[in-house]
């Protein structure tokens, strides 16, 4: 969940003590010592780990049987860079095929969905889109020991600081009794479970939906369903609003009052959000018009401006839950497939 926005956008502590060359596992020397060996680096960080408070029982466990994972590093390095718009990419990641499934699957777990909807107050179209984007409705969760890719990323340097601090976090989840070892399966990246939370996260927003004493976000959909719905409360959602509605804008319209395509970081975004919001009311004059051509909706809502691609492309008025998902994964094009997919969830209404 959510970790490619968080490493496009460069979200961490980075140190860099080595490079990996392009003959095998070698590594350049450091300006000052040579990089210890991958193995030396995991008795280290097993000594680290007791002095957090980590019993013998979970670090032996833990890291028993820790692999370096080559193709880790060569995922994190290699992550594509977009080179489409959202034209493009809607009609792959939200195809009519996995349409058809979400209404399917929506339909088959609909008691389930609105009980813990009403609980978090978050609709329940909303929780099954992210599901399917997110793994493909728990098909796709990935495959790596999530110990050893968190180890293998921190060894590497890069970002050492973060995956370390998702390593502690998947220790405590472990210790907990959430997960045992050996069904602990993640993504390259270390995000875990039908929702691909990443470690930290998981201990932030996980909830165990069924009063098992476990949060089960691989195998148990109550939780799944209810940590996914617990994230989004927990990050503002307003179950009397939808996420957002792409818009027609006038001839010669001013651009500079939507947000900036590229802010940087999350708080700048934000804050860029609460420069250029303004009511409906107020976009209304302005010119703005549903993607139809119509008015826009006479209620009292405040929505922000939003360009995807550029001023060219499809432009959305975004409404508050649409920082609740950007929260998620701070991509448009992710909320966009978001929002487009459970739109169709919704329309037609299923029977």
């Amino acid at each position: 969940m959510h970790i490619t926005s968080w490493l496009k956008k460069g979200l961490f502590t980075t140190i860099t003590t080595s490079a990996i060359l392009s003959s095998g596992i070698a590594y350049a020397y450091n300006a000052a010592t040579e990089k210890p060996t991958f193995a030396e680096y995991i008795q280290a960080l097993k000594t680290e780990a007791k002095t957090k408070g980590y019993s013998d029982k979970i670090i032996e466990s833990s890291f028993a049987n820790v692999k370096f994972h080559k193709r880790a590093i060569k995922a994190d390095k290699s992550q594509p860079e977009k080179v489409e718009t959202l034209d493009t990419y809607l009609p792959k990641r939200v195809p009519n095929w996995k349409i058809n499934r979400a209404r399917d699957l929506y339909k088959k777990h609909e008691k389930l969905l609105t009980t813990v909807g009403e609980k978090y107050g978050v609709q329940p179209r909303f929780i099954v889109a992210l599901w399917g984007l997110e793994t493909n409705f728990g098909k796709i969760m990935g495959n790596y020991n999530v110990i050893s890719a968190l180890s293998t990323l921190a060894y590497e340097g890069r970002r050492e600081v973060f995956f370390k601090k998702q390593l502690w976090a998947a220790l405590t989840i472990l210790e907990e009794g959430h997960i045992k070892i050996n069904d602990m399966k993640g993504s390259w990246a270390g995000a875990m479970g039908q929702n691909q939370f990443m470690p930290t996260s998981f201990l932030s927003y996980a909830v165990d939906g069924d009063g098992d004493g476990k949060k089960d976000i691989w195998t148990n959909k109550t939780d799944v369903f209810s940590s996914m719905a617990n994230y989004l409360k927990k990050e503002g959602w307003n179950d009397d609003l939808t996420w957002g509605r792409q818009v027609k804008l006038p001839a010669n319209f001013d651009t500079k009052l939507a947000i900036p395509k590229n802010t940087g970081s999350r708080s700048k975004w934000l804050k860029a959000w609460a420069r250029t919001e303004k009511t409906l009311s107020e976009w209304q004059k302005l010119g703005v018009r549903r993607a139809d051509g119509t008015n826009l909706p006479n209620a009292n809502v405040t929505a922000a401006l939003v360009f995807p691609d550029d001023a060219n492309g499809r432009a959305y008025l975004a409404y508050d839950n649409y920082k609740s998902l950007m929260h998620w994964n701070l991509s448009y094009y992710f909320v966009s497939s978001v929002g487009h997919l459970s739109d169709r969830i919704k329309f037609p209404p299923i029977k």
